[in-house]
């Protein structure tokens, strides 16, 4: 850590991408991990276009039930999904939180506006009109778009393989201009996401994983910290904060 901070000055810009497992410590179930989701449902069925298709009544119910546990009480924001809202707020520099959750954690543990590449569980696409809005309880083939008035085109916000993610303008702008890159609880294995730790290294930005275990991508960060995120992150952050 101490190269880090070395060499960082308090108006650098930074982007942080965080993966399922900042929020795994919450109790949301991963995807990808030994007994995660994709192990339990093919996820050509739930999760592509092709598969809401052939049985949106299907999709709806996967996703309803995802929606349902995270308004469960017992699910909230850890330490560090509440230390990288600190980071965000006291960092005198640009910070750009980017996170392949679909899940609310990062806004409930006081993060201004993650960007939510993959989308928002508790908002409602409208195929027909594109309108976004909020869904806070089940979504059905029946329900009407509230801006369209149609029925039968509601899908959960949320972006499917073969989909491009949202704002990749955006971010590949705030990756080629940063100065520290932090990869936070991420497998390495989706991409485009698993791509952003080179293209910032190319860039020109240190790069940081703070991780569980090594990800698919752990040779492209400049300084690796393993370990669970409510421990490794608030101690990064601690670091951080200390050239302010």
């Amino acid at each position: 850590m101490s190269t880090l901070t070395n060499r960082l000055r308090p108006t650098d810009r930074i982007v942080i991408l965080t993966g399922a497992g900042i929020s795994k410590e919450s109790g949301l179930d991963t995807f990808r991990c030994a007994g995660g989701i994709w192990s339990q449902v093919d996820l050509e069925d739930v999760a592509t276009p092709e598969g809401f298709a052939r049985d949106p009544d299907l999709v709806h119910r996967f996703y309803n039930d995802r929606r349902r546990g995270l308004l469960d009480p017992a699910i909230q924001p850890n330490a560090a999904h509440r230390a990288l809202a600190e980071l965000e707020r006291r960092w005198p520099g640009e910070v750009l939180l980017v996170t392949q959750n679909i899940d609310d954690l990062h806004e409930r543990g006081g993060s201004a506006a993650p960007l939510h590449m993959h989308g928002e569980l508790r908002k409602a696409f409208c195929m027909h009109c594109r309108a976004v809005t909020d869904c806070h309880g089940d979504l059905s083939v029946h329900d009407l778009c509230l801006t369209c008035g149609r029925k039968g085109g509601l899908r959960p916000d949320v972006v499917w393989f073969g989909e491009m993610p949202y704002q990749m303008e955006r971010i590949q702008r705030a990756l080629e201009e940063c100065d520290l890159f932090v990869s936070v609880g991420t497998s390495g294995h989706v991409y485009p996401a698993a791509g952003f730790v080179a293209e910032a290294r190319s860039a020109g930005a240190y790069t940081v994983e703070l991780n569980l275990e090594p990800s698919e991508g752990a040779s492209y960060f400049h300084s690796s910290i393993h370990g669970p995120a409510t421990q490794v992150v608030p101690a990064f952050v601690r670091d951080m904060l200390t050239l302010v």
